[in-house]
């Protein structure tokens, strides 16, 4: 692709030789005479001086470079534009294959592509251009939307409702039931059937082996835009907000309400019946037991305001010589006081 067309489709500003060709997209260390990477860090500031890229993108008050340039306010956005023009197309044809196992009912739009091994029950519907990858399972009274990429091996259990655009990694499954029991009298549990409904709104992306659980009552929401790493537990009744993100490992309890925009790194765990408040964010690892005020950042366990996890993660590595210390004060002033025949400040001295 000329450098020339590229700069038209992602709305960048040339600067240097449109005629160049492009032949690929890669990092600013790795790439090649007919590569295109780009710079959003000013950290690889000096590392761009000696790219051999025929072109790179970055921002509007950026240096310059030793190549054509492609200046936008948002670098890495146009950069990931880029990638997905250059990608290999990899979507299958149209059409159900002949070793998918369909219902008579289903409803399938225009332009949907069903691959092998494939199962879909009664009373489902799936919206055009669709494309469902081999060994999907989809559940009675289901309905996916248009625009969906469905990879291997995912479960779509009953009357789950999926939106538009939605990409579900190899290994998600959603509707699986959520962990309720009761005990009984006798010290045995008795389950609490799992009988409502689990929504994903339009354009919502779950990582691989991410599951999302259905309730008792009500429902389990995922609003749309957010994103989901892999091996996320979503709880039964949890609501997702708009745009929040999580990284891989997150865990969240049932009941819980995650506003919209949260941020999670990997490996955070959130309790039950909790609020967790817009633009919130916990830190990698941390442990939300409590409910979260809008746009306060946490970190630890029990999470806490992260500048005050930062302070006391310092000291930590601390503490023994901290109680060596003490120890030694305590026998200091022992010694003291037997020697002067009484406890410090003892009135009968």
């Amino acid at each position: 692709m000329k450098l020339r067309e590229l700069a038209e489709r992602l709305a960048c500003r040339l600067e240097g030789d449109g005629e160049v060709e492009i032949v690929r997209v890669a990092g600013i260390q790795h790439a090649e005479p007919g590569d295109l990477t780009f710079l959003a860090n000013p950290k690889y500031e000096s590392t761009m001086a000696q790219t051999r890229a025929s072109a790179v993108l970055l921002k509007d008050d950026a240096p310059k470079a030793p190549c054509a340039m492609l200046r936008t306010p948002e670098p890495y956005l146009a950069f990931a534009r880029a990638v997905g023009l250059f990608a290999p197309a990899s979507r299958p044809a149209p059409g159900i294959h002949a070793l998918a196992a369909v219902a008579a009912d289903v409803r399938i739009g225009q332009n949907v592509s069903i691959g092998a091994f494939v199962a879909i029950a009664e009373g489902v519907a799936v919206g055009e251009n669709t494309v469902i990858f081999p060994n999907v399972t989809i559940g009675p009274g289901t309905q996916v939307g248009s625009d969906c990429v469905i990879h291997s091996n995912v479960s779509l259990r009953e009357r789950v409702r999926i939106g538009n655009r939605v990409i579900l990694q190899n290994g998600v499954v959603i509707g699986s039931d959520g962990y309720g029991f009761v005990r009984r009298g006798d010290g045995t549990h008795e389950k609490i059937p799992q009988v409502a409904t689990v929504v994903i709104e339009d354009d919502v992306e779950l990582g691989a082996n991410t599951t999302v659980d259905r309730p008792a009552v009500g429902e389990t929401r995922i609003r749309s835009g957010t994103k989901i790493d892999n091996l996320v537990q979503i709880g039964h009744g949890v609501t997702v907000g708009r745009n929040v993100l999580m990284a891989a490992q997150v865990g969240i309890a049932g009941s819980t309400d995650i506003e919209d925009d949260v941020v999670f790194g990997g490996q955070v765990g959130v309790g039950g019946h909790l609020t967790i408040g817009r633009g919130s964010i916990a830190v990698g690892q941390s442990g939300v037991t409590n409910s979260l005020d809008a746009g306060q950042m946490v970190a630890g366990y029990p999470a806490i305001d992260s500048r005050e996890w930062r302070k006391a993660s310092v000291i930590f590595k601390r503490l023994p010589e901290l109680k060596r210390r003490i120890e030694e004060l305590e026998a200091r002033l022992a010694t003291l006081t037997a020697r002067s025949g009484g406890a410090p400040g003892d009135p009968t001295r």
